[in-house]
């Protein structure tokens, strides 16, 4: 599962670990994502999205449906 949102849109981010000498290694900074299963009465059909731990909580406020036309209006596939 690749870490990106279908909804935000939220990617990875990169940036450096510094070490207590001061060394940089190079680190990766991963969105929270999460697989979730909705019911969206107009597909009448259950769909699993690929959701960061924001977008679950946007769904819980705007609702499932207007999340699917988010998600398609982005260009996403569901």
């Amino acid at each position: 599962m690749s870490a990106h949102c279908q909804l935000t849109g939220a990617q990875p981010g990169f940036g450096n670990t510094i070490s207590h000498s001061h060394r940089r290694t190079s680190r990766r900074f991963d969105p929270n994502i999460q697989r979730k299963r909705y019911w969206p009465p107009s597909e009448g059909r259950y769909v699993r999205l690929a959701l960061s731990a924001k977008a679950i909580k946007t769904v819980d406020s705007i609702g499932i449906e207007a999340a699917v036309a988010r998600i398609r209006a982005r260009g996403g596939k569901i």
